[in-house]
């Protein structure tokens, strides 16, 4: 089963989709995507980090999502994946300006993995990822690109994932399938 959880900041679905991970009993590999590059940023990681059981796995990868996955996915298992926007992220800012050759390589490579990978994983696979697209059009070349980006890859992941929610002020709405 492939879960797809999306809200903006602060709306609740890290903590959905990690109640989802406990409700599964299965064994649950924590992927996630962030990288502490300042102090705030680290210490979100670290207030994440300690609400999650102990016994999970956790697992650091910024940009190999799909081979992570490949190597980590079974019948047994949930992996919950925190989060795909900071993921992307990550692949616009593959080389010094976001832009540029080496970016688009590494995007265009690490997005068709996952998409291709996706659909062949056993197991539980969760997905958590910011909806971005219901603000104002931003004034940056790059956050623009960041906008169309995230918002073509949520669809493609919609249209493959047996359910959808869209988390709003920590209350679950359901778009595709039943979400508990």
């Amino acid at each position: 089963m492939k879960h797809l959880i999306l809200g903006g900041a602060r709306s609740g679905k890290s903590q959905f989709a990690e109640k989802q991970a406990q409700e599964s009993d299965q064994d649950v590999i924590c992927i996630v995507t962030a990288q502490a590059k300042d102090d705030e940023m680290a210490e979100r990681i670290r207030l994440h980090r300690e609400r999650r059981p102990i016994h999970w796995q956790l697992i650091e990868e910024p940009i190999l999502l799909a081979t992570t996955l490949k190597a980590h996915a079974a019948p047994e298992r949930c992996l919950l994946i925190d989060c795909l926007s900071l993921w992307l992220s990550n692949l616009l800012h593959a080389n010094e300006n976001g832009q540029g050759p080496l970016a688009d390589t590494i995007l265009i490579r690490e997005r068709q993995a996952l998409l291709t990978t996706l659909p062949h994983l056993a197991g539980r696979i969760i997905l958590v990822s910011n909806e971005v697209g219901m603000g104002i059009v931003p004034v940056g070349e790059l956050s623009r690109r960041f906008c169309d980006e995230i918002g073509r890859l949520h669809q493609d992941l919609a249209r493959m994932c047996d359910t959808v929610t869209f988390m709003v002020a920590g209350l679950p709405l359901s778009i595709k399938g039943k979400s508990t």
